[in-house]
C-alpha cells in the first residue's frame, strides 16, 4: 500500500513537472508572430513555396502568401486556413494562394491532390477551392478531397456548392463529381474505401495529432489564463505545431478527433500511464493509442480525444 501510495504521489509529481514546464514553454511564446492564414504547420519531405525549399524550420515561420505557389515533390505539407480549417497537400502536387482572407479564402489546386479537413466553420467564412477552371465552396464542416490530376472533386463528409461551366451544382457525403465530364455535371457516390490510401491515412494521423497537441495546449488556458483570444490557431512548443483551440464545449474533426475548449478540458484524463504530454514526434508510437493507427470511429464514431465552437481567432505562435 505504502509503496503504490508512492508510486501515485510520484505520477502527480511528474504530472506537475510537465504541466510547469509546459507553462513555461507557452509563456516564452506569447510575445511572438500569431498563426496566420497561410502558415505552414507542418512539412515532411521535398516541398517548396516559389522554388524556395521549405523543411521542418519553415513551421511557424513561413506563410504561403497570396500569388504564392506550394509545390511537393517526394513530400507532403499541412497548410492552415481559417480557424480549424486545414489544407493537406499530397506528394508530386502544386497548390496557388489565391485570398489568404479570412472572409474570403480562396485557394487554386493546380497539379496533383490536396485535402480540406474542416473542423470547424463559421457562415462568415466563404472558403473556395479551385480546380480545372471550376470552384467549390465548402458549406459545412467535413473532408473533402481535390484531384486535379483526374478532374474530380470528392466529399467523404460535409457538403460543397461547385460551380463548373455556367453549372452549378451541390455535392453531399460520400459523392463526388468529375469535371471533364461533357454534358450535365451531375454527383455520383464512390465507394470510400477505394479512396482510403496513405494520403488520407496521413490526414487522418495529422488530424489525432493536432487534436492530442490541442488538448495539451488548451489546459495551459483553463480559467482564462493569459494569451487566450478564444476561438484560433495556438502554438504548442512540444509538439512544434499551431494547434486548434475552440471557444467552448468540444468539437469533433471528420475523423473523430475532438478539439477540447479550455472550459471542456478540465477534469479530463491526463496522465494515461505517464504518456500523455510527453514530447515526440509526429510519427512516434506512445500509448494510449500511438500514431500509427487510423483515427477509431472514422467518419462515423467519436474516437479520440474530445474537443468546441465559436469564431474569434488569435493565439500564440513563433518566428
Amino acid at each position: 500500500m505504502r509503496a503504490r501510495g508512492a508510486s501515485i504521489l510520484r505520477t502527480i509529481g511528474t504530472g506537475f513537472l510537465l504541466t510547469t514546464l509546459s507553462f513555461s514553454a507557452w509563456a516564452q511564446n506569447q510575445n511572438t508572430r500569431p498563426a496566420r492564414l497561410g502558415a505552414i504547420n507542418y512539412v515532411e519531405g521535398q516541398a517548396s513555396v516559389d522554388g524556395q525549399p521549405l523543411s521542418p524550420n519553415s513551421v511557424g515561420s513561413v506563410e504561403l502568401e497570396k500569388g504564392q505557389v506550394l509545390t511537393t515533390q517526394a513530400g507532403k505539407v499541412e497548410v492552415l486556413l481559417t480557424p480549424g480549417v486545414f489544407l493537406r497537400v499530397a506528394d508530386n502536387s502544386a497548390v496557388k494562394m489565391i485570398s489568404p482572407g479570412l472572409a474570403n479564402t480562396e485557394v487554386e489546386i493546380d497539379k496533383g491532390r490536396a485535402m480540406v479537413e474542416v473542423t470547424d466553420i463559421s457562415k462568415n467564412n466563404n472558403i473556395q477551392i479551385d480546380e480545372d477552371g471550376a470552384t467549390a465552396r465548402l458549406l459545412k464542416k467535413g473532408l473533402y478531397d481535390f484531384d486535379a490530376d483526374h478532374n474530380q472533386i470528392r466529399v467523404f463528409k460535409g457538403k460543397a456548392e461547385v460551380h463548373a461551366n455556367n453549372q452549378k451544382v451541390n455535392v453531399g457525403e460520400d459523392h463526388e463529381v468529375t469535371l471533364n465530364a461533357t454534358g450535365k455535371l451531375k454527383p455520383h457516390g464512390f465507394d470510400k474505401k477505394k479512396y482510403a490510401d496513405d494520403f488520407y491515412r496521413w490526414s487522418g494521423l495529422r488530424s489525432g495529432y493536432l487534436a492530442e497537441a490541442a488538448a495539451d495546449t488548451a489546459r495551459l488556458y483553463v480559467n482564462g489564463g493569459g494569451g487566450w483570444y478564444g476561438t484560433g490557431w495556438y502554438w504548442d512548443p512540444w509538439f512544434s505545431a499551431y494547434t486548434f483551440i475552440p471557444a467552448d464545449g468540444i468539437i469533433y474533426s471528420p475523423f473523430g478527433w475532438g478539439f477540447y475548449s479550455p472550459f471542456a478540458i478540465y477534469g479530463s484524463p491526463f496522465f494515461y500511464g505517464g504518456f500523455y504530454g510527453r514530447p515526440h514526434r509526429f510519427d512516434d508510437f506512445h500509448g494510449p493509442y500511438g500514431h500509427g493507427f487510423e483515427p477509431h470511429g472514422g467518419f462515423h464514431g467519436m474516437g479520440g480525444f474530445h474537443g468546441g465552437g465559436g469564431f474569434h481567432g488569435g493565439g500564440g505562435g513563433r518566428r
